[in-house]
């Protein structure tokens, strides 16, 4: 296999090896421009857009989706390792029986 592959860049210039093996087609590979925002020509006065009949279900999906994720964000687990770290303290000073809370001394 490699040799046939060698043989085919020694036996053609190496611009029209490349050009064969892309392979490509003669057509255009995107939609031209319009000038038209999605491709959609504006409205008349008075007329009303009609919707696909994917965009109400993208819409709920999306926005759905966003509040269920929202949701998931403010009531996740605390995992922090200094939350934990204070937590195991404390614990620890309690059950030393020793005061967890600051309490400012006067400087009288």
């Amino acid at each position: 296999m490699s040799s046939t592959i060698v043989r085919s860049f020694t036996r053609t210039p190496f611009r029209k090896a490349v050009q064969l093996r892309r392979g490509g087609g003669g057509h255009e590979g995107y939609n031209l421009p319009t000038g038209y925002l999605f491709g959609e020509k504006p409205l008349a006065p008075g007329a009303k857009r009609v919707k696909e009949d994917w965009e109400g279900m993208y819409i709920w999906g999306f926005m759905g989706s966003m509040a269920v994720g929202t949701a998931f964000l403010y009531y996740k687990p605390d995992t922090n390792v200094h939350t934990w770290a204070y937590r195991e303290a404390k614990a620890r000073l309690e059950a030393r029986g020793e005061n967890v809370e600051y309490q400012p001394e006067d400087k009288q």
